[in-house]
């Protein structure tokens, strides 16, 4: 395999990231593999979605460490998707993410765009739409910060059958909740959320009237949202429920949750077999 699509050092661009990025993508890679290996033979059409790409590759900042990219990952899956969208804000990340993309048998199958992906959306929720009928897809929304709009993620929920795994930043949120909280005019945490529900949910905790984490009933309030969508209802036992809790490798502070969602219970079903472990082989209790 090429050098552009191996975790090694081929002198582009790198995302610098920390132990945890180890964690998070664990999971993405797991369930595409999973999604791919189960799926590809009863739909024709697959589609991948990644909004915030990233130029393919991070280095850990720890060790230096090199680790794949989620893009990267799903184009180098056992069982490729049949067409690809990547997208990110930054030119250099997308021109780096399409030299190593040439460098794939599939190369022809991505599609790279420069941009706001809450703008992108619109054009590639449209291309895709023209295989609504016959297409299962995947799409893995990771900001880096508050940047995801909800209005983005309805309109890949207008999709007919869309998963999705989002990045929820409980670590971004709790930097700028209380400041959110005491603005007038609409923030960032309220286009997050699509709307100011949240702020009834953080009043009622500050008035103590809710128990255990602030974030257990915002993730409630998104998910709700999700349901609202067409999106399945799914348990969830306990205060990380089907949210894999990414901490801080060095203070252990929670950074973000990782969300699941699909319209169909068997990725579901899917997701629930990966959370069986962690990227460290421990099992979760779920």
């Amino acid at each position: 395999m090429h050098i552009y699509l191996q975790p090694e050092d081929d002198s582009l661009l790198m995302r610098p990231s920390g132990r945890w990025a180890i964690e998070k993508l664990d999971y993405v890679a797991r369930y595409i593999n999973v999604f791919e290996t189960s799926m590809r033979n009863k739909w024709s059409v697959r589609y991948y979605v990644d909004l915030m790409a990233g130029p393919g590759k991070n280095r850990l900042k720890e060790t230096g460490q090199i680790i794949l990219g989620s893009p990267l990952l799903a184009l180098t899956t056992t069982y490729p998707f049949t067409d690809y969208f990547f997208a990110d804000l930054s030119e250099g990340n997308t021109q780096a993410l399409q030299q190593r993309c040439t460098a794939s048998p599939h190369c022809e199958r991505v599609n790279i765009l420069t941009g706001d992906c809450n703008v992108l959306v619109e054009n590639i929720v449209v291309r895709i739409k023209r295989d609504d009928w016959r297409s299962l897809n995947l799409a893995f929304l990771d900001p880096e910060g508050l940047e995801l709009k909800w209005e983005t993620v309805a309109k890949l929920a207008s999709v007919r059958r869309m998963d999705l795994i989002i990045n929820y930043p409980q670590g971004g949120l709790n930097r700028c909740m209380r400041q959110a909280f005491e603005a007038e005019h609409k923030t960032i945490v309220d286009l997050f959320f699509g709307g100011q529900e949240w702020r009834e949910v953080y009043r009622s905790y500050l008035q103590r009237r809710l128990r255990g984490s602030i974030h257990r009933h915002l993730v409630d309030l998104y998910k709700g949202k999700l349901q609202n969508l067409g999106y399945q209802e799914v348990r969830r036992d306990d205060e990380t429920g089907d949210e894999p809790l990414i901490r801080n490798a060095a203070r252990r502070a929670p950074m973000y949750r990782l969300l699941f969602a699909s319209k169909h219970l068997l990725g579901h079903e899917f997701w629930q077999s990966i959370l069986k472990r962690d990227v460290y082989g421990q099992r979760r209790l779920l």
